[in-house]
């Protein structure tokens, strides 16, 4: 049985590891209760009482604990991962597991030292099950040769909630690898492109001249050999809307298209994960909330085995590399 344990608190994606990693049968161990966000650690021992609180050496030291699960503040991801690895145990965070070059470089060589698993669990598609049917679809032929594919992240500000780093670019690192990474990955991956290229992208401040360095506003035009691709991620949720995003995802093929509405369908059908096919035979509706989410199960096989099914290595390092460039090389809108 996989044991894991969390270290780093401070986003709350690290629910979305608990709980997969428990559906596929691991064995949660404890948690370091460190977090720059105290009402996301009351929340979580809410969740989890039965978890230990675990000092942070402590978990490190640990011989028999497989895997370590860090949601921690964007910029301490990758030195945390690289302890992990380098302590003997796979790694699984959230995105974005790095937020410069160097930590790149660093958690590259870090996993060819140790042969240890470095995975982001890219929520907007192991955690969606609209995202894991559409690539049922796209791999039995549904709509063809995918040639691209326009993600929408639109967030919540929910100002109240975000502590202060959250306005740090040195501390989430920038709109387009905070989110965009996201949509990067459902690129390259349903695109079946192994590398891609910048072609342009621009990161803006419309909405919050009290925060000059904040970003709310990023977009960023892709290509690779096979495809290419449209990101635009935003702060700009409005309160009126009952969650905290209208994501959505479009792919294009040869021979139709799928769009998802991830969280809502908004004035339409009740529920999540709304998917639409179109294509030469059928105009289709499928409510995929009863699709199966398989990204923990293939994380903690590839644990096991030692395989990379999950997701490739090259997969994850190419996605960090495609949203780090693209946010360096970035146009500034909005004047500010």
């Amino acid at each position: 049985m996989l044991r894991f344990a969390v270290v780093g608190i401070d986003h709350s994606h690290t629910f979305d590891h608990v709980k997969g990693l428990l559906a596929a049968g691991g064995e949660f161990v404890g948690y370091c209760p460190k977090t720059s966000v105290p009402a996301l650690i009351e929340n979580f021992k809410k969740t989890y009482p039965d978890a230990p609180q675990i000092d942070r050496e402590t978990i490190f030291a640990d011989p028999s604990i497989d895997v370590i699960c860090i949601s921690a503040i964007p910029r301490d991801r990758a030195g945390l991962a690289i302890r992990a690895m380098r302590a003997g145990k796979d790694v699984m965070t959230d995105k974005p597991g790095v937020t410069t070059i160097e930590q790149l470089e660093e958690v590259k060589k870090a996993v060819a030292d140790t042969g240890k698993i470095f995975s982001i669990c890219f929520s907007e598609r192991h955690c969606v099950r609209s995202a894991v049917k559409a690539a049922k679809l796209v791999k039995q032929g549904a709509i063809g040769q995918v040639i691209q594919t326009l993600g929408m992240g639109p967030h919540r500000l929910q100002l109240p909630t975000r502590p202060d780093w959250f306005f740090d670019p040195e501390a989430f690192g920038g709109i387009i690898v905070d989110i965009a990474s996201h949509q990067i990955d459902q690129f390259l991956f349903y695109t079946g492109s192994t590398s891609g290229e910048v072609v342009a992208s621009a990161i803006g401040n419309f909405g919050m001249p009290e925060k000059p360095a904040f970003q709310d506003f990023g977009e960023v035009l892709l290509r690779s050999d096979k495809a290419s691709g449209y990101v635009r991620v935003d702060w700009f949720t409005p309160e009126a809307l009952p969650t905290w995003g209208d994501g959505r995802l479009t792919i294009l093929g040869t021979k139709g298209y799928i769009e998802l509405r991830k969280y809502i369908d908004i004035s339409g059908r009740p529920g999540k994960d709304h998917l639409f096919l179109v294509n030469g035979e059928e105009n289709t509706y499928i409510d995929c909330s009863s699709e199966k989410l398989d990204y923990f199960e293939a994380f903690t096989a590839d644990v096991r085995d030692r395989t990379e099914t999950a997701m490739t290595q090259a997969h994850v390092y190419e996605v960090c590399r495609l949203s780090l460039e693209a946010q360096a090389k970035a146009s500034r809108l909005g004047g500010r």
